[in-house]
């Protein structure tokens, strides 16, 4: 049996652990060539390593999404690889807690915080974008799937720059949907709710209860459930899916 992305080539940014990693698996398993980029080196060649080890075939890249030079040297090495680009999934992000914001309030925010996490959080992901399009472009068509979260559609609480960032990149996935959807191109975001990834580590250990309280389904979403949404919204099955903003969040949304 043919997987659903046979022949295609896919990059996946923060592909080095969490949704990332299983996002880059689950490309390889439905037949695609993966590029797995990570600002870990290392963690993105552990990715490369258990995709080949499984049969499929992976290369490693690495570099800062927030620094033009660097995302165009990645999609420069995706193009020396394989030759061509059919599906990205931007997915590289960062939690308040790592830009030191971690329960605080709107006005408790320092400016350098809420700079930083617009520069990792949304302007990576134009950035990722406006080097991705004219690769897509040249390929005749493609698919893009930008992260977004439950925080780019509802308020959260002390979340005030990761709130603002997300709610952002569901505009910008919009926008660019609205752009390219004559020329073959699909831009759509998936909406996580709280994943178990270690970037939620400390949420989870610290607002456990509250979080399952909201969450219809009362547990945490695994990173392959994330993944093979974005692998769907990938392939020709979503053949008429652009603009659409996605909830992967046991239920937290509609309740």
């Amino acid at each position: 049996m043919t997987g659903i992305l046979d022949g295609k080539v896919a990059l996946v940014t923060g592909g080095g652990n969490g949704i990332g990693r299983e996002a880059a698996l689950a490309f390889a398993r439905e037949g695609a060539r993966v590029a797995v980029a990570d600002y870990e080196v290392e963690s993105a060649r552990q990715t490369v390593a258990l995709i080949n080890a499984g049969g499929g075939q992976a290369i490693s890249l690495s570099g800062d999404v927030t620094v033009a030079a660097q995302v165009q040297t990645m999609m420069d090495g995706v193009m020396a690889a394989y030759g061509r680009l059919d599906c990205a999934f931007n997915n590289a992000g960062i939690a308040p807690h790592q830009v030191d914001s971690a329960g605080q309030l709107t006005h408790e925010w320092s400016e350098s915080s809420f700079d930083r996490m617009i520069e990792v959080n949304l302007k990576s992901v134009w950035l990722c974008m406006k080097h991705e399009i004219p690769l897509l472009l040249a390929s005749g068509g493609g698919s893009i799937v930008n992260t977004a979260s439950v925080a780019g559609l509802i308020g959260l609480r002390t979340a005030t720059g990761y709130v603002a960032a997300k709610h952002a990149v569901i505009g910008l996935t919009k926008s660019a949907a609205l752009e390219y959807a004559e020329q073959g191109i699909r831009v759509n975001a998936v909406c996580p709710g709280y994943i178990v990834t270690r970037m939620t580590e400390r949420t989870r250990e610290t607002r456990s209860e509250a979080i399952l309280a909201r969450t219809p389904m009362r547990r945490f979403g695994e990173p392959r459930e994330i993944a093979e949404m974005v692998v769907w919204l990938s392939s020709d099955r979503a053949s008429y899916v652009t603009g659409a903003a996605y909830e992967v969040d046991g239920g937290m949304t509609a309740s």
